[in-house]
């Protein structure tokens, strides 16, 4: 249990690490931040190999995935976060 939290902080941050260089701009965001943001993308990345490829039925919508889902699910959620705090600013 205690090995699977280590590798989700560590696949999150490294996910969350590529995901910030791959997406243009700057991101105003702690390290914790970029750990929960590739946390998040790997479940999206999992989710959208799911959908895509329905090939693990046994682990539903909720799975975590691979590396490179990660870091593709990571730039999906960072791209949301940054639409959603530009929009929040504005107003402000």
């Amino acid at each position: 249990m205690l090995g699977l939290i280590i590798s989700l902080i560590i696949i999150g941050l490294v996910a969350g690490a590529i995901a910030r260089l791959l997406v243009p701009g700057k991101q105003e965001m702690s390290v914790p931040m970029t750990i929960l943001i590739g946390i998040i993308g790997s479940f999206v990345g999992g989710f959208l190999g799911y959908l895509i490829f329905n090939s693990d039925h046994s682990g539903g919508f909720f799975q975590p995935s691979g590396i490179i889902g990660s870091i593709i699910g990571a730039v999906i959620v960072l791209l949301i976060w940054m639409r959603v705090g530009a929009r929040s600013s504005i107003r402000s």
